[in-house]
């Protein structure tokens, strides 16, 4: 498949068919060692699937972000928000503390949540499940990558905060023409939010 600047292309498929296997391809983080390659994954003219790990560092996180299924999992549970959500500056090379707090309370104001400053200082236990994947969000656009890969972002949310997520994604892309990768099984929600 194809996905070009801004825009928000769907992959549905049942459970083991592979979409989550080709999301985490694509974001570089499999376990390259262990696998056997073929094709090509090409990002602007180079191929990721070859790639040295050097180089899908400088992309992971700057260019190409992710946002799991499960923001409980993908969280740290020992660090605060506001040390997650910076994450991506720090491996990018920032150093100014102020300057990735401002950035990170900027980037969980943009993704709605009322108290940022509060959540900064929170862990991910004391957040409910859609305040958690929003931090996901929030941290995954904090460098505004040109795409977002969302591998079921929706999944564990009840209908009213999945149907938030799902503006909030259109909003995204949107605003910062960001391209995303959205991955499902469900059609409906698919139909509601992919070009």
């Amino acid at each position: 498949f194809h996905i070009s600047e801004g825009e928000i292309l769907g992959i549905v498929g049942e459970s083991g068919s592979g979409k989550s296997m080709t999301a985490l391809a694509i974001a570089g983080l499999l376990n390259r060692g262990d696998i056997s390659k073929s094709g090509e994954i090409l990002w602007e003219g180079k191929d990721l699937l070859f790639a040295k790990r050097s180089e899908l560092r400088k992309l992971q996180g700057k260019e190409i972000a992710m946002v799991f299924q499960d923001p409980l999992t993908g969280l740290n549970p020992l660090q605060k928000i506001g040390w997650q959500v910076e994450e991506a500056l720090r491996v990018h090379g920032e150093k100014d503390k102020a300057v990735m707090k401002e950035k990170a309370l900027e980037a969980l104001e943009r993704v709605k949540l009322s108290d940022a400053a509060g959540v900064y200082q929170m862990y991910p236990h004391e957040l409910s499940g859609g305040m958690r994947q929003r931090v996901m969000i929030a941290a995954a656009m904090i460098s505004q990558p040109k795409l977002l890969i969302a591998d079921e972002p929706t999944t564990a949310l009840d209908v009213t905060v999945q149907a938030e997520i799902i503006e909030l994604l259109k909003e995204i892309n949107r605003e910062n023409q960001t391209a995303i990768l959205f991955i499902s099984h469900d059609l409906s929600l698919i139909r509601r939010l992919a070009d």
